[in-house]
């Protein structure tokens, strides 16, 4: 039985896909979406500029094995996000400053990692967002476990497939088929542009209530 499983190389999102999510947030993109919000527990390391959108690259590893994610930085391409499925393990440290100066150096634009990482000070240093369940002192090893590379994952709770689009912010990272981009693209610039629309009349006096039609909800169901 083979220990390594290895897909093809994943097609890149189109430009135009990174330039209009690159406009939007993704919390913006939470008012009328559910599905590929990755889960909560995986935070950013450090605080990061604007919205990140790239091209998943999937790697699954076990426990205490990083063999397969020291290769797979090879099939890293500019634009690039790298997911990593832990496949359960919440103790090892597969990720730190010398793997992720590695995934820089190839063009990542960012690593989502379902568990912890070591060396979060080397790794700001080296200017590659991150973001995972926490810190840990314990690494793992080149133990020839096996795993997989752009083959389906999960990670934060979200199926991720090699291709599929990455959209990272301070508010978290979300998923999304290729072929459900543009739908969500579309709706996530319009309402984008309508953000913040409000903040002059509330300063004015007006109440958020009175503007979103809260209140009058509110006072049907008291009538």
């Amino acid at each position: 039985m083979k220990k390594y499983h290895i897909g093809a190389e994943p097609s890149r999102i189109d430009a135009s896909l990174i330039e209009g999510f690159g406009a939007v947030e993704v919390a913006t993109i939470g008012h009328f979406r559910h599905r590929g919000f990755v889960s909560h527990r995986l935070r950013p390391i450090a605080p990061i500029h604007g919205t990140l959108v790239g091209t998943a690259v999937t790697v699954a590893i076990p426990g205490t094995d990083s063999t397969l994610l020291h290769h797979a930085i090879s099939a890293i391409r500019p634009g690039d996000v790298l997911v990593i499925d832990r496949l359960g393990d919440t103790r090892h440290a597969c990720l730190g400053g010398g793997v992720a100066f590695a995934a820089k150096v190839a063009g990542a634009i960012a690593v989502v990692l379902d568990g912890p990482c070591t060396d979060a000070e080397e790794i700001i240093e080296v200017g590659l967002p991150v973001f995972c369940t926490g810190i840990s002192g314990i690494t793992t090893r080149l133990n020839d476990l096996g795993g997989s590379l752009n083959k389906p994952v999960s990670c934060g709770n979200v199926p991720v497939m090699p291709g599929d689009v990455v959209m990272l912010d301070n508010c978290g990272v979300l998923v999304l088929p290729p072929d459900e981009a543009q739908e969500v693209l579309v709706e996530g610039a319009q309402r984008q542009a309508r953000a913040n629309r409000n903040r002059g009349r509330i300063e004015a006096g007006e109440k958020l209530g009175d503007l979103s039609g809260a209140s009058k909800m509110v006072a049907a169901a008291l009538e």
